[in-house]
């Protein structure tokens, strides 16, 4: 694991998409089996882009368990960080395409996701340390023991250079009375020890207070992060850093399936990142591969090559 340039932390599991779109669940006949969660999309669309990576979660003892380590063979992504915990089920998701753009999600992971019961002896310490990139989640923090392992791997980290913070807010997966507070207590701490923070505009005011993208960029970065990317949907997205801010336009396409898009802009964001690309540039590029991933069925399956990408950016 020495040789990998990025390594993703947090969530795993086994995506199944409807064969029939636009019927609610009780109406689906069939539905298609894929890879998925946040990090582990993550690691595989910078995969598709020429990046050895990692993923840094766990699976139940279970089927599902052993078609997620293979599955991140086939795409390339290093397993060899995939543990797994006795007594709990691989996560299943069940998706809805109704409406297509913003389709429903429906979890299985109870009593917890084992990818949440990350603990310390679970962590490659040395990787986390000196890998050129990694990448963080907030969702990852919403339950313990995986919320003080997070915390120890960013203090840990010390803030090296291409320390990536998703922000990657779901309701959901917060136990707490009052999940929003909690999750700008945790996520905020978060953006103390990093120094990139990419969102979409409620994400940046669960951890900020505001979904005002040039509010919310300012607030980010006054914590020490050092690049921020606010996504606003059909609006763009927001870049900003130290010297300055800028919003760079939407690649138009007709959505087939809005999940993933979000995952094939942090994939190429990895990319370009460790490629050394102005902010600008990178934001442009990740534009078109999250556009590419929504006119598709699937979020792993969906990522998209360099060669496509490159062919939307010149149409």
């Amino acid at each position: 694991m020495t040789g990998i340039d990025a390594l993703t932390v947090g969530r795993v599991g086994v995506d199944l998409y409807p064969e029939q779109s636009g019927v609610p669940l009780a109406g689906v006949r069939s539905f298609a089996k894929s890879l998925g969660g946040t990090a582990t999309n993550v690691a595989v669309a910078a995969a598709r882009l020429g990046r050895r990576t990692g993923v840094l979660t766990k699976v139940g003892p279970d089927g599902f368990g052993d078609y997620v380590r293979q599955a991140l063979e086939d795409f390339g992504v290093s397993p060899a960080h995939v543990g797994t915990a006795p007594g709990l089920l691989t996560p299943v998701v069940f998706c809805a395409l109704d409406p297509p753009a913003d389709p429903p999600l429906l979890f299985y992971r109870s009593p917890i996701a084992p990818d949440l019961t990350l603990a310390g002896s679970d962590v490659p310490w040395e990787v986390v340390e000196r890998v050129p990139l990694l990448w963080v989640t907030g969702s990852g923090v919403s339950a313990q023991p995986a919320r003080d392992t997070q915390r120890e791997i960013l203090r840990r980290r010390g803030r090296r250079r291409h320390t990536v913070l998703d922000l990657d807010y779901r309701p959901m997966f917060w136990p707490e009375e009052n999940p929003v507070d909690a999750a700008r207590a945790e996520i905020g701490w978060m953006l103390d020890h990093v120094t990139v923070a990419v969102g979409n505009r409620t994400e940046a005011e669960i951890a900020v207070g505001t979904g005002d993208p040039d509010e919310a960029a300012r607030r980010i970065l006054a914590r020490g992060v050092r690049l921020a990317m606010i996504k606003k949907g059909a609006d763009g997205v927001l870049v900003a850093t130290e010297t300055g801010s800028w919003t760079v336009p939407p690649r138009r396409v007709e959505v087939v399936c809005g999940l993933g898009a979000g995952d094939g802009f942090g994939g190429a964001l990895v990319h370009g990142l460790l490629a050394g690309w102005d902010p600008v540039r990178i934001a442009r590029y990740a534009n078109a591969a999250g556009a590419l991933v929504a006119a598709r069925l699937a979020c792993a399956d969906a990522m998209p090559t360099a060669e496509e990408i490159e062919e939307l950016l010149h149409a």
